[in-house]
C-alpha cells in the first residue's frame, strides 16, 4: 500500500505495519496527478495537484502524517498492482482514521438554502466509487471547494439518505452494512454512473465481499461475473429480483445486465425458506442456473417460480 506523507509529498510504500492515515474521496477531474507525476516538478501545474495540497494540509491540520489518494498512490501502469488496490479499496476506506468527502462542485459562503441544494447535487453523490467510500469508513468527513468543513455523515444523514436512498441505519452503522442483502446493495448502486461500465461492477466488489480479477475490455460482461461470483458464495435469492426496465428485455434472462435493473429493489427482503429441510441450494452450471423453486401455473404458457424474498408490498 503507497501512502503519501503529508508534509513531504513523497510517496512510501507499507507492507506491514500501516500507520495510522486520512483517505481522499472525491470525483476525477480531467487532469489528476498521477503515482509518476507525483515525485516530479511538473506536478505542480496539473490541475489536480491543488486538490492533494488541501488535502494534505487539512491532514496536517487533524494531526496526520499519512494520507492515501487514489490519483496518486496506484500505480495503474502495473495491471497487478491496479487489480489489488481494487480489490482492496473497501479495506482501504474501512481501517482509514477519517474520510475526507472532496465536493469539488459545492461553493464556500451560500445561503443554507443553497448550500443544501448543491450539496444534494453535487456530482460525488451519483458516482459509483464513491458508494463504497461513503460507507466502509467509521468517519466521513464533508469538504466544499475551499476545504471548508460542510459536516459529517453523522450530521448530514437525513441529507444523504434523501439523495442516495441508503436507509440511514447503514449511514449511521456500518458494521451493518453486511446485513444487507444483494439486491439492497445494488439498489445503492442502481442510479450511480462510472466512466468505465466495467467499473459498475468493479466498484461493488467490497461492498458485496467478492474478489475478482480486473479485466478492462469486457464492458458489461463484469457486472455478469460479479453475479456469478455472488451466486458461486451465497444461497440469497435476492440477487434474482430484478425488475426489466421496458417490455424488450429478454424472458430467458437470469441476471440482470446491469445494477440498473435493481433501481426498485431496495426494499427487497429475505423470507423463510418454504423448503422444509432448510434453505435451497443454487448453482450456475454449463448449462445455466440450476435451482429448486416451488411453481404456480398460471396458464397454459405461463408458470410463476416463487422466490425466498418479498418486496415492500409483501409480494413473492
Amino acid at each position: 500500500m503507497w501512502l503519501l506523507h503529508t508534509s513531504t509529498l513523497k510517496l512510501h510504500a507499507f507492507v506491514q505495519d500501516v500507520p495510522d492515515y486520512i483517505i481522499l474521496s472525491h470525483t476525477w477531474g480531467e487532469k489528476e496527478v498521477s503515482f509518476d507525476d507525483i515525485g516530479k516538478p511538473h506536478a505542480k501545474t496539473i490541475a489536480g495537484y491543488n486538490k492533494i495540497v488541501g488535502c494534505c494540509r487539512q491532514a496536517i491540520q487533524d494531526g496526520f502524517e499519512w494520507a492515501w489518494i487514489d490519483t496518486c498512490c496506484i500505480d495503474k501502469r502495473s495491471s497487478s498492482e491496479l487489480s489489488e488496490a481494487i480489490n482492496s479499496m473497501y479495506k482501504w476506506y474501512w481501517q482509514a482514521s477519517i474520510c475526507y468527502a472532496y465536493l469539488s462542485d459545492v461553493s464556500s459562503n451560500l445561503t443554507w438554502e443553497t448550500w443544501e441544494e448543491e450539496l444534494q447535487s453535487s456530482r460525488w453523490f451519483s458516482r459509483g466509487w464513491t458508494l463504497q467510500e461513503l460507507l466502509a469508513p467509521d468517519t466521513v468527513e464533508f469538504y466544499n471547494k475551499s476545504w471548508q468543513l460542510l459536516g459529517t455523515r453523522a450530521r448530514l444523514v437525513d441529507h444523504i439518505q434523501q439523495v442516495t436512498r441508503i436507509d440511514k441505519r447503514f449511514l449511521l452503522n456500518r458494521d451493518i452494512i453486511e446485513d444487507a442483502n444483494i439486491a439492497t446493495k445494488f439498489s445503492w448502486a442502481a442510479p450511480r454512473t462510472t466512466t468505465r461500465v466495467e467499473d459498475r461492477a468493479y466498484c461493488m466488489l467490497g461492498l458485496v465481499q467478492v474478489n475478482m480479477p480486473m479485466l478492462y475490455g469486457e464492458g458489461d460482461r463484469a457486472f455478469y461475473r460479479l453475479q456469478l461470483e455472488i451466486i458461486r458464495q451465497t444461497n440469497e435469492h435476492s440477487i434474482f429480483a430484478w425488475q426489466p426496465h421496458s417490455s424488450d428485455w429478454q424472458t430467458s434472462a437470469v441476471l440482470a445486465p446491469s445494477p440498473e435493473f435493481f433501481m426498485s429493489a431496495a426494499d427487497i427482503t429475505p423470507t423463510a425458506s418454504r423448503n422444509s429441510v432448510g434453505t435451497r441450494t443454487h448453482e450456475m452450471t454449463n448449462n445455466g442456473l440450476r435451482i429448486t423453486l416451488p411453481t404456480i401455473r398460471i396458464d397454459q404458457s405461463r408458470i410463476i417460480a416463487l422466490l425466498d424474498c418479498r418486496d415492500r408490498t409483501g409480494s413473492m
